[in-house]
This record gives structure tokens, sequence and C-alpha cells, in this order.
């Protein structure tokens, strides 16, 4: 019963924390100009028609995601400080979001590669360097190294390189851990980053899956990273209230590049990586529309596969509407989140 008394405190106050740090900290934004910019890269491909398409968004405030960070360290410390001077309340708190065994790998995953994102962001938005943001590859050379990192104290110190499956024996891949690890750190982080772009669309799916793990992590008695998850599902739900359509602000590198990470940590803490290869199907296939397109225009002289990728533009510029691929978008995220829940209960 006290797990239950834990979660759901956690999960109340995230809530209405959220709801009310997020108009003045948009203020904020709008105060320092901190608005979108339409990256060059679309001018280098010849991609007009993103330009066009998006052209309204411009100006809209960027770094939306810093509000979930932040709302995740002010409870971190603050339940902290709660556990340190209960005894002195008479409060009888057992547990702190500060674990060793649970949050610490999650949240300096969180803020570290967070940290990259808000560099990113702060680029573009500025417009500073050659490049105006962080390019591709210094971007991959930052999570590649992050993700090295994590490799290593995930095969030295914890012991871990197996991969979990139905079924089936788990598959232990040696050596071979470490990279696919780093692979899967930089790709999740950089799908996420990918699928930001149409109002609510990331916000939504990274919702269902951090949903998703939060009961994974449950299941598997990890109270407090369960707690961790629900923060920020519920931090989401009030994130969304102001990211739909029209949003208010956007997401922005700082928010998708760090969720996008720390779930791919925690589906590796829990050795639920096949699940999370189903119920984040769709950042995959925006992820893939976007490799298949660049490299039909470096083997195939420039012809394209698809009219913008990622793949969610492609369906703009065809003539769906942005509501309704962002619905069907949450349909099947909602469906492939089940499904990887059914998963769950078989490895």
């Amino acid at each position: 019963m006290s797990n239950i008394i834990f979660l759901l405190s956690y999960l109340l106050i995230s809530c209405v924390l959220t709801f009310v740090c997020i108009p003045p900290y948009i203020r904020f934004l709008y105060r320092h100009n901190l608005g979108k910019k339409i990256r060059e890269e679309g001018l280098i491909w010849k991609a007009i028609e993103f330009s066009k398409l998006h052209a309204g968004k411009i100006g809209t405030p960027t770094m939306g995601g810093g509000i979930i960070l932040l709302v995740v360290f002010i409870l971190v410390v603050g339940s902290i400080i709660l556990q340190y001077f209960s005894p002195i309340f008479w409060i009888d708190v057992h547990y702190s979001l500060w674990n060793r065994n649970e949050t610490y790998l999650a949240l300096f995953t969180l803020f570290a590669v967070g940290a990259i994102g808000l560099v990113d962001d702060y680029l573009n938005i500025k417009e500073i360097g050659r490049t105006k943001w962080l390019s591709a590859r210094v971007k991959l050379i930052l999570l590649f190294l992050f993700g090295t990192l994590g490799a290593f104290w995930f095969y030295f110190k914890l012991g871990q390189t197996e991969i979990g499956i139905p079924f089936f024996p788990n598959i232990d891949l040696g050596y071979f851990y470490i990279p696919f690890f780093v692979l899967i750190i930089a790709t999740m982080a950089n799908s996420v980053n990918i699928t930001d772009g149409l109002d609510g669309l990331a916000g939504w799916l990274l919702l269902f899956n951090y949903a998703l793990y939060a009961f994974i992590c449950y299941d598997h008695d990890l109270k407090i990273l369960a707690a961790l998850c629900f923060i920020i599902v519920w931090a989401l739900i009030s994130f969304l209230w102001f990211n739909i359509k029209p949003a208010a602000f956007y997401m922005g590198d700082l928010g998708a590049l760090s969720l996008g990470a720390t779930l791919a940590i925690i589906a590796m803490m829990t050795n639920t990586l096949l699940v999370l290869m189903v119920s984040w199907a769709i950042f995959w296939l925006e992820l893939l529309s976007v490799i298949v397109q660049l490299l039909s225009k470096r083997f195939r002289n420039g012809k394209k596969v698809f009219r913008i990728a990622p793949f969610h533009h492609h369906l703009e510029a065809v003539g769906l509407c942005e509501e309704n691929i962002v619905m069907r978008f949450w349909i099947i995220g909602m469906i492939l989140a089940v499904l990887g829940g059914v998963i769950s209960r078989l490895i």
C-alpha cells in the first residue's frame, strides 16, 4: 500500500507542478527570443516544400522539453530533502527519487544528454557558428561517446551482456553488447529528435512508451524507477496540453534527445529491449525514412524516395493535414504500446 501511495503522490505533484510552471516558462522563452528557426538543411537539399509547410511555425518558442527536465530535477531534490528531514516532522518517508540501484543511470542520462540538446537548440535559435546548430556528425559523436560510457558501465560494472527473447533463452552478445548498446542509445535519441516535427506527435508517442515502462519497472520491482517514469508521463501530459495544435511551444532537441536516450537506458536496465523494438516502431519508421532518403540522394544522383523526409513530412507534402497524421500515429502508437506490454509479460 505504501508503494501505491508513493507513486500516486508523485503523479499528482508532477502533473500540478508542470501545469503551473509551463505558462511562466513559455513567457521566459518569448522574453529571451528562444523561438523556432527553420533549419537550413532543408534549403541545402532543395526541400522548399518543407519551408512552405512550416513557415507559420517560425518564432514559436522551442526548448519546451526543458520544463520536463526542470520538474524532474525539482522533484528529485525535493524528495531528497523530504526524506532527510522527515523525522523532524514525524513523517515516515522511505524513498527518495535519488536511488543508487534504480535511478542514478536514468537521471544521469536525462540531464547529460539533455545538455547536448540544450547546446544544439541554443546554437540554432541564436544562429551561432557555421552550421548554426550542432552538425549531425558532432551530435552523433557526442551521443556515441555518451553511449560508450554507458556501455562500459553496463558491461563491466553490472555484468550485463544478454538480450531477453520470449520463449527462447536469452542471447548472450558478449563483447558485442558494447557496440550494440551504443547504437541503441544513439538511434533512440535521434529517432525522437527526427519525429518531433508536428504539434503533439513526439510528445504523445513518448507518453505511451513511458507509461508502458512505468508498469514494466513496477513489475520488475523497481518502484522508484517506476515513479520516475510516471513523473515523466504526467509531465508530458501537462506539456501536451500546451503542445497540441496550435502549439504554444515545441519540445526541441533538449527534450527529444534526453527523453529518447533515457528510455533506452531504462529498457537496457530491465532487459526488455525487444519490447521497445515493438512499442518504438513509429520512431524507427521515422528514422529509417531519413536514412533511406539520404542514401537514395547519395547513390541515385539526388533522386528522392520521399518528397520530404522524415515520413510524417512526406505525408504532409502529399496532402494529409497535420491533425490527421498526428492522430493516426497516436492510434498506432497506443496499439504498439499495448502489444509491447503483452510481450513484456512473456520475457
